[in-house]
């Protein structure tokens, strides 16, 4: 499929989406989200990759929701909803990825980018990165999540001095804060983020969806419930899958697992 707002490859196990309006420092316009969700479904779908990274075209990551889309939705208020559905629903289709999902953050991550930021499983970010909320700068507040998934990640003391007084994080901040994983200067972003990839090419695709899907669960489940579940699902995987075997064989081999 040929898109016009975000470009997808693939290689070596791992996709790339890259959101590329680069001119509007990848502003999050309706066709951009449409565009989005397809290439997640895309990546759902191809077997062969354990990874998904996402970034941004040109000198940021994303500035947030394209403002040029909202002067119609001020003079046509229906759309605002649907706009917000299809944020969001972007935003779920990449955390319910069966697969790790990496950002890759150099300059702007704001509002909308913070929240897509949120959205994927890590993130690693330039150390000269720009990263907040900023929503309430301008009389609003977000539509994305942020007042949702930014306690969850920091804490409500910090998730409210973003939300309430705008400020922007550098990138070392986002790592101290627990929003990103790690920081590098722009020029070693790649080294760092394929150091990251090389830990995750080998491993069971399977294996990754369901490590994923325990540890999210452990947001919404108490502890016992979601010790329960990760349990049964331990107990499930022995029973219906070949990569235990092959797992514990190879260890035994020493050797490196083929899944």
């Amino acid at each position: 499929m040929e898109y016009s707002s975000i470009a997808l490859e693939a290689g070596d196990r791992v996709a790339t989406l890259r959101l590329n309006r680069p001119d509007a420092l990848n502003a999050l316009s309706p066709e951009l989200l449409a565009e989005f969700s397809d290439a997640v479904a895309a990546v759902r779908e191809d077997e062969s990759v354990k990874a998904l990274v996402v970034r941004g075209a040109g000198r940021g990551f994303c500035a947030g929701a394209d403002l040029i889309y909202f002067d119609r939705v001020f003079d046509e208020m229906g759309l605002l909803p649907e706009y917000v559905r299809a944020l969001n629903g972007a935003f779920f289709a990449l955390e319910e990825l069966p697969i790790p999902t990496v950002a890759v953050v150099h300059g702007y991550a704001l509002a909308g980018g913070l929240e897509l930021m949120m959205a994927c499983d890590m993130a690693i970010v330039a150390e000269d990165a720009r990263i907040g909320d900023q929503h309430a700068n301008f009389g609003l507040i977000p539509g994305g999540g942020s007042t949702q998934r930014l306690p969850r990640r920091v804490g409500m003391p910090r998730a409210m001095e973003l939300l309430t007084t705008g400020r922007w994080l550098s990138g070392s901040e986002a790592v101290e804060w627990g929003l990103a994983l790690r920081c590098a200067p722009a020029e070693f972003l790649e080294s760092e983020l394929e150091t990251l990839l090389d830990g995750l090419r080998g491993k069971s695709r399977a294996g990754l969806g369901l490590m994923k899907s325990l540890a999210r669960s452990s947001q919404d489940l108490p502890l016992r419930d979601g010790v329960a579940l990760e349990g049964a699902t331990f107990t499930h995987v022995f029973a219906t899958s070949t990569h235990p075997r092959e797992g514990i064989q190879a260890f035994k081999e020493k050797r490196q697992p083929e899944f």
